[in-house]
């Protein structure tokens, strides 16, 4: 069953605009993005730089469905830099690389329309 935006707002915590400035949402540039077929849902590891101050971080995300290695490389994403590292498999996941998802429930990434500089923060 479908919720309501309406319905949704009701069931939702609010968080205030302080809350929201402790997310660290940032841009960055795919360098490599490799297929990992080890996990139950096989998914693609990404190296992602996100510039000077912030450095290189690795993620693990659910990609195959929409996305191929390839395709991936070089395109620019938002994650959340600043979650607790997380084992995921054989890979500690540094980053969350953010996405909507699709008609079948599958990740489609959060990308800037134009070029942004690695590490800039979302506003």
């Amino acid at each position: 069953m479908q919720l309501k935006y309406s319905n949704l707002l009701d069931k939702m915590a609010l968080i205030s605009f302080e809350d929201f400035l402790k997310v660290e949402i940032c841009v960055g540039t795919i360098l490599t993005a490799e297929e990992n077929n080890i996990l139950n849902k096989p998914s693609i590891i990404l190296t992602i730089d996100f510039g000077e101050k912030i450095g290189i971080k690795k993620s693990s995300a659910q990609l195959k469905e929409n996305y191929n290695c390839v395709d991936l490389i070089n395109k620019q994403v938002a994650a959340i830099i600043n979650f607790s590292p997380k084992q995921i498999g054989n890979l500690i996941s540094e980053a969350l690389v953010l996405g909507f998802p699709d008609e079948n429930n599958e990740p489609v990434l959060v990308t800037p329309d134009f070029k942004v500089k690695n590490g800039k923060r979302l506003y």
